[in-house]
């Protein structure tokens, strides 16, 4: 199944709080509750002002259904063709 990466920016994002943090990963996970099995979230980062989240779904039309229902701001969604680390140079 194809992996995502899913841009959001979010002003102040690096200064939520723990709580605001706890509380969007539970809409989050409410919302992928309501959508099924077919769309999982892996993980995200927090940087300043922009959430950079990793997903896995069959194609973007559910990313986006989850975005809309959770009211989530997308500002690009980029799927992932092949991933390398340093044992790619091996």
């Amino acid at each position: 199944m194809p992996k995502y990466v899913i841009e959001r920016e979010i002003e102040g994002a690096g200064q939520l709080s723990e709580d605001d943090l706890q509380g969007i990963s539970q809409r989050s996970c409410d919302v992928l509750g309501q959508l099924g099995p077919q769309v999982q979230w892996l993980e995200s980062y927090v940087t300043d002002n922009k959430v950079f989240c990793v997903y896995i779904a069959p194609d973007e039309t559910l990313i986006r259904k989850h975005g809309e229902m959770g009211d989530f701001p997308i500002k690009a969604i980029h799927e992932v063709k092949t991933m390398i680390d340093p044992t790619t140079a091996e």
